[in-house]
Order: C-alpha cells, then sequence, then structure tokens
C-alpha cells in the first residue's frame, strides 16, 4: 500500500471507531431510559431518515469524489464541481422534504410524531454543507473524521445531560442537529484553509450532475432495502418491541460492518489512479481471516453484548443477532468487489446491476414471507444473510468477467 492509502485509511478508521463508540454510548443509555415503545419510534424514524439521506447524497460520495479527483489540478474548476454538487443536493434536499411531508401524512407512527420527525429531518439537511465527498477527493480524510468526531461528540455529551425519560424524546434529533451544525461550521472554516471559493455553472449543470450521479444513487437506493425496508416493514407488520429488537441487532452488525468502510474509502482513490487486482486480492487476503475470526467472537458473545448493549431485555434478541452474523462474512469482500474495484474500472453499471439483483431478491422474500404467513423477524435475518451472499457473488462474477482489465 502506498503511504496516503495508509494514512487515509487509519484517518478513516479513526472515523469509524467514533460510528461505532458513540451509538454503543448512546444505545444502551436510550434503551434504558426510554420505554420500548419509544426506542420504537426512535429506530423507525431513524430508518426513515436514511431514505431521506440517501436521496440527498444521491450518489455524490462516489461521483462527487471522482470528479473532485479528476479537478483536484485545476482550481477554478474544482470550485465550481463544489459549487456545481452543491447546487444539486440543496435541489435534492428540498425534493426529499416534499417527500417527507407526504410520508407523514400516510403513515400513522410518523404523523404521531410530527414534530420529532422534522426535526431529524435537519440533521439530513445539514449534511449538504459537509462536502465530504471534497475532502475524500483531495485525499484529506482527518477534516471528515475530525468533523464527525466533533459533531457526534456534541450529540452524545448532550444526551445524556437532557433525555431522561419518553418526556425528552424530542431532544434526541435536536441535538444532533446542533452537533451537525457544529460540524459545518468546522468545515466551512477548513474550505477557506483550502482557499476554496464556491462557484456555480447553473441550474442545468447541477442537472446534469444529477443525471451522472443517478446510477450511484440506483446502486445505493437498492443497498437501502437490506436495511431501512426491513426496518419500515417490520414496524407495519409487527410490534413496536420486534422493531426495537431488530434495531438494536442491526446496530451492532452495523457497528462491525463500519470497520469496513474505512478501507473501502480509503483504497477508492488509489484504485481510481492504479486499477490493480494485485491491490484488491492481498487485501482481501490479509483481511478475511480477520473477517472469520471476528464474526465467530460475535457469535460467541451475542448474549453479553446484547445484555450490555440493551439491557437484560434485550438478551431475548440473542438467536437473532446470530442469525445475521453470515452478513458480516458476505458483506466485506461484496463491498471491496463494488466500488473500489469495479467502480475503479468504470464499471458503474456493473455494480448497480449486482446491487438491483440483490434487492430484487430481498424484497421478493419480505413480499413472498408475507404472503405465506412467515414474516418473522428470524426469517427476514435469513434472507437478509442471502441476499448479501448473492451481492458478494454477482460482484466477484463481474470482477472475473473484467479480469483483463485490471492493471
Amino acid at each position: 500500500m502506498k503511504s496516503n492509502v495508509i494514512k487515509n485509511t487509519m484517518m478513516l478508521y479513526g472515523m469509524s471507531i467514533a460510528k461505532i463508540v458513540f451509538p454503543l454510548l448512546t444505545l444502551p443509555y436510550l434503551t434504558r431510559v426510554l420505554s420500548v415503545e419509544s426506542y420504537g419510534v426512535v429506530s423507525y424514524v431513524k430508518a426513515v431518515m436514511q431514505y431521506m439521506q440517501l436521496v440527498v447524497d444521491f450518489g455524490f460520495m462516489l461521483s462527487g469524489t471522482k470528479d473532485i479527483v479528476n479537478a483536484k489540478n485545476d482550481h477554478e474548476k474544482l470550485e465550481k464541481e463544489v459549487g456545481d454538487i452543491l447546487l444539486a443536493r440543496v435541489l435534492l434536499a428540498a425534493a426529499a422534504f416534499v417527500a417527507l411531508l407526504g410520508m407523514i401524512a400516510v403513515i400513522p407512527l410518523l404523523r404521531a410524531n410530527i414534530g420529532y420527525t422534522l426535526l431529524a429531518f435537519v440533521t439530513v439537511f445539514l449534511s449538504v454543507f459537509l462536502f465530504d465527498y471534497f475532502f475524500r477527493g483531495i485525499e484529506k480524510m482527518q477534516v471528515i473524521t475530525l468533523r464527525f468526531v466533533a459533531m457526534r461528540g456534541i450529540a452524545t455529551a448532550l444526551t445524556f445531560v437532557f433525555v431522561h425519560s419518553d418526556k425528552d424524546i424530542l431532544f434526541v434529533p435536536l441535538l444532533d442537529a446542533v452537533g451537525s451544525l457544529v460540524a459545518v461550521i468546522l468545515v466551512f472554516v477548513e474550505l477557506k484553509k483550502e482557499n476554496i471559493k464556491i462557484h456555480f455553472s447553473g441550474v442545468s449543470t447541477a442537472w446534469k450532475k444529477l443525471k451522472n450521479s443517478f446510477v450511484y444513487f440506483a446502486s445505493n437506493m437498492a443497498t437501502t432495502a437490506f436495511g431501512a425496508l426491513n426496518t419500515l416493514l417490520i414496524g407495519a407488520f409487527l410490534p413496536a418491541t420486534e422493531v426495537a429488537y431488530w434495531s438494536v441487532c442491526m446496530q451492532l452488525i452495523g457497528a462491525v460492518q463500519t470497520m469496513y468502510t474505512p478501507i473501502t474509502d480509503g483504497i477508492y482513490p488509489e484504485m481510481i489512479k492504479t486499477k490493480s487486482w494485485k491491490f484488491i486480492k492481498r487485501l482481501l487476503m490479509i483481511f478475511m481471516p480477520i473477517v472469520f475470526a471476528g464474526s465467530a467472537f460475535s457469535i460467541a458473545v451475542a448474549p453479553y453484548a446484547l445484555q450490555i448493549v440493551g439491557g437484560e431485555q434485550y438478551v431475548a434478541a440473542t438467536s437473532l443477532f446470530r442469525a445475521l452474523v453470515p452478513v458480516l462474512i458476505f458483506s466485506f469482500p461484496g463491498i471491496v468487489l463494488g466500488w473500489p474495484t469495479l467502480g475503479a474500472l468504470d464499471k458503474a453499471a456493473q455494480v448497480t446491476k449486482t446491487t438491483i439483483l440483490s434487492a430484487v431478491v430481498q424484497v421478493a422474500s419480505l413480499l413472498l414471507l408475507i404472503a405465506t404467513g412467515h414474516f418473522t423477524v428470524m426469517w427476514i435475518a435469513i434472507f437478509r444473510c442471502v441476499t448479501e451472499f448473492v451481492l458478494m457473488a454477482s460482484r466477484g462474477w463481474y470482477c472475473w468477467k473484467y479480469r483483463r482489465e485490471f492493471c
């Protein structure tokens, strides 16, 4: 690995550790001070906001990073790239807000918690001004890490101060918004240091950016079927307690998967430049034994982890958590073979196809479970593992198909 890849990966690991630590600090606290039903509301709105965030991001974390990498040596072009993507994301935020109002109108749980839902959207809107794609493109991951630590650190600390029972539930999204606002201020300070003055080419250019990024958005939207859609349907068909159990288990699974992100984010800019298959093989040979060992450890400590994180009432979800562990094994190679590998070969369409294929399998399995009366969290977990395997296998097939295009 080159030194800049190692440096950026280590900085992103710092952020990933923060992504694990902060939720694991607040999760056991919230599951204890809030009722299971109220924590179910928190989890449900969070799942809805995943869709809102997906619309606002619109794949720019990948397409935007690529645009910044290509414009890095032309300062004037770089400033226009930042401005055009910013305008595109503001338009997306407006569209997402309209969509959210529609969801509030038709979903009883959101309508009953309209204040909480609208406050949660503030954080999504503020993410427009974080410019992560810019700092990834110029390979200064430390900026992303430091602003994330500041954002989540503030929200986490204030949660312990202000949230003590169900009547304080509105503080949860409000404090997230406060932390995000501080992060935005820090990011603009960094932009000034980089001598970046945002320039807009116009709405037509922003629209072109949206069209170019659509393939990335489609892939990410399909990916969300693995997570947020499950939570939304569980909330629609099963009791709020099941939403809480599923959410706690998925947070633990997600905490482990968060450790994968710095690797993929760190190698993506390098793979755009080198397109080295040897690099990817060496990466998998190093990390897959660690993934297997970590998965075995997760199975062994499952009841203790659930008790520590959620409290005694969440130990009942031990079997559910263990059923989800194969997701950890299949997802690492699936992620690595996706955008960092096929994406670096300009095979965005193929990455999207694999994600959509897996999403179709996932959605079809959910519909089958509903139709046959087997819609339980355990069956959902089993099919969640199946779809992750489909994603890994289909991306592996495309890598084999285009193997001669690697350097």
